[in-house]
């Protein structure tokens, strides 16, 4: 629980989120939100010395699946629920130690997890959930065989068809707690039947997904590689594009032109490159990952050029995940260490519709990542070595 008694960090330098200038601290945090920036110390405050360090913004991902226990939708379909859910909390622990206070799952999270977050069962990140993604027969979450009629539960991701249906399964979705709603809109390099580039779901169907999300005064996030899913998807409202690896010039103005942002996942086909082979992945799987792999990065270069707002995500599954970090180091190399970090802090706040995170100002939510150094001399710090995390005006051990 945040200390009301109150944290000062001190001997620090701030990153805001947003400007690129450095301000000094110390930091004041009261009942886990940040009461003033360059404050007095409270005489009763725990103190946190940053010892000439600094201070961002918790890091957000919004593309993380608590659920990911294996690489294949259809092996994790096939695993115990009970399983699943100690896997997930482990997930979540990892994640909130390498400094992410914040993740958006995108396909698997539930009511259950989440409860167990707000009851201090787990320790975790803010937790924003999808519930099952939602995929066409055939389709990227649909994880069965060619031939084969049981799919196992679909924790991870529902087989849904037809406007009507699609209706009652968002409204289904809102009902347990849904903070978004998912949709695959085209084929994935882990699904066994559809081609990379297949666009999915008509646009009647993906009307009446946004639709039923809007009304509800929420969103939807669609994976959508190729150009022709993602136009179909931003003319119908869907505010973010997962992936995106396959975007050309037109299609991000048309996205920019819509307020659509672009959440790049440059790590997962980074890691399914470098160790595919190790965790099992199929050879199908493991060529559409090269299909996708450098056309990632073009495609943030696009989008930036276009003005599309960008966020950052991680989509590791499985054991990839321990590379969470490494995607801060990817989508640096394209895109530059500043727009990076608001991607992850301050950008995909807005993404989310949460402007109290990805800040540090008064009244902001206290979620803190403490550099020993200034990335912006040493940006290696950012994905490696140690860092101390504040959730909440709480210091994470």
């Amino acid at each position: 629980m945040p200390d009301s008694h109150g944290l000062s960090i001190t001997n620090v330098a701030i990153f805001d989120g947003e400007s690129e200038h450095l301000t000094e601290g110390p930091i004041r945090i009261v009942d886990g939100r940040i009461a003033e920036v360059g404050a007095t110390v409270g005489a009763d405050d725990r103190v946190l010395d940053a010892q000439g360090g600094v201070a961002i913004p918790g890091l957000i991902d919004a593309h993380f699946h608590a659920y990911a226990a294996a690489v294949e939708i259809g092996a994790i379909a096939r695993m115990p629920l009970s399983y699943l859910a100690l896997v997930g909390a482990h997930r979540l622990r990892r994640a909130l130690a390498r400094g992410f206070t914040t993740v958006r799952d995108v396909a698997g999270g539930d009511a259950g997890l989440d409860q167990a977050i707000r009851q201090g069962l787990v320790r975790a990140p803010r937790y924003l959930y999808a519930g099952p993604a939602l995929s066409q027969t055939g389709g990227h979450g649909d994880g069965r065989a060619a031939g084969e009629d049981c799919c196992g539960h679909q924790l991870f991701a529902e087989v849904v068809d037809g406007v009507d249906n699609l209706r009652r399964s968002v409204r289904d979705r809102f009902r347990n707690g849904a903070h978004v709603i998912k949709i695959m809109a085209s084929g994935g390099v882990v699904s066994p039947s559809d081609p990379i580039r297949a666009a999915q779901y008509s646009p009647d169907e993906i009307r009446a997904v946004v639709e039923e999300a809007t009304r509800r005064g929420s969103y939807v996030a669609a994976h959508a590689y190729s150009t022709e899913a993602i136009q179909v998807c931003v003319e119908a409202g869907v505010r973010s594009i997962e992936h995106g690896n396959l975007l050309d010039a037109p299609t991000a103005a048309a996205m920019a032109a819509h307020g659509a942002f672009l959440v790049p996942t440059l790590v997962t086909y980074d890691a399914m490159e470098r160790r595919g082979a190790e965790i099992g992945m199929s050879a199908s799987a493991r060529a559409k990952n090269r299909e996708v792999l450098q056309a990632g990065r073009h495609a943030l270069e696009l989008a930036r050029a276009a003005g599309v707002p960008i966020g950052f995500g991680s989509d590791l599954m499985g054991d990839l995940e321990d590379d969470q970090l490494l995607g801060l180091r990817l989508q640096a190399e394209v895109d530059g260490l500043l727009p990076t970090l608001r991607a992850a802090t301050s950008g995909n706040a807005a993404l989310i519709g949460r402007p109290e995170l990805g800040h540090i100002a008064a009244d902001a939510a206290a979620d803190l990542v403490v550099l020993p150094v200034n990335p912006f001399d040493h940006p290696e710090a950012l994905w490696s070595g140690h860092r101390t995390v504040v959730r909440a005006g709480e210091i994470v051990d």
